[in-house]
């Protein structure tokens, strides 16, 4: 497989288990990055003191929303210059592994990328600022649109099967894994090892002798 195309290009197709392999990737990542970051507090003089207070260190997508939320940046700085460089490296490199992913595996369903906005933008951005909408009726059917597009993209790119055959966006993903399968000759039964011939005077009635496999 070439990776470079898999984790970080946005042309072709990949099927769902590349999609849920790149999320595991991803986790595995942020999983690193965070061990590294709690490394870096206990080699520091105040390691001991931070490590208390940094098990909430992850590199959830929803921190996408937070860079677009003027809240953010009026709040005291609570990352040190390590746990920033950590933090926007980190979602810097898992957001563009998500959407590099996210883009093929619409291309699959025979969709256009700019479906990530619908499926992915527009409830992220919903969520992140919905504490700032009035608690009003007229709010709900925002709300309900936001989960249903949310839902629907998880259908989309996570259950829903890609398109049979080549589509606009290229051959199917599937379809070199087939290919493959078929081109492989199955173990047929070997006739020779399992049944000896002898002759007629050694055999016993019927003239063939059957020996079990070896």
């Amino acid at each position: 497989m070439d990776w470079t195309w898999y984790l970080f290009r946005f042309d072709g197709r990949i099927n769902r288990a590349l999609l849920w392999q790149a999320l595991l990737i991803v986790a595995v990542l942020a999983a690193l990055l965070g061990v590294i970051g709690q490394v870096a507090h206990l080699l520091s003089a105040e390691g001991s003191l931070k490590l208390s207070i940094k098990l909430d260190f992850d590199f959830g997508l929803d921190d996408l929303f937070k860079l677009v939320d003027p809240r953010t940046y009026r709040s005291p700085a609570s990352l040190d210059r390590t746990d920033l460089i950590l933090k926007g490296s980190g979602l810097a490199l898992f957001s563009w592994i998500f959407l590099a992913t996210a883009i093929k595996r619409l291309h699959d369903r025979d969709r256009s990328g700019w479906w990530i906005v619908l499926f992915f933008f527009i409830p992220g951005l919903f969520s992140q600022f919905s504490d700032l909408l009035p608690d009003s009726n007229w709010v709900l059917p925002f709300g309900l649109t936001a989960s249903t597009l949310w839902l629907w993209g998880f259908i989309e790119l996570f259950i829903v099967p890609g398109t049979s055959g080549h589509n606009r966006f290229g051959p199917d993903p599937l379809a070199d894994i087939e290919d493959d399968a078929a081109s492989t000759p199955a173990k047929g039964w070997d006739q020779q090892r399992e049944i000896d011939f002898v002759p007629p005077s050694a055999s016993p009635p019927g003239g063939m002798h059957v020996k079990r496999g070896s």
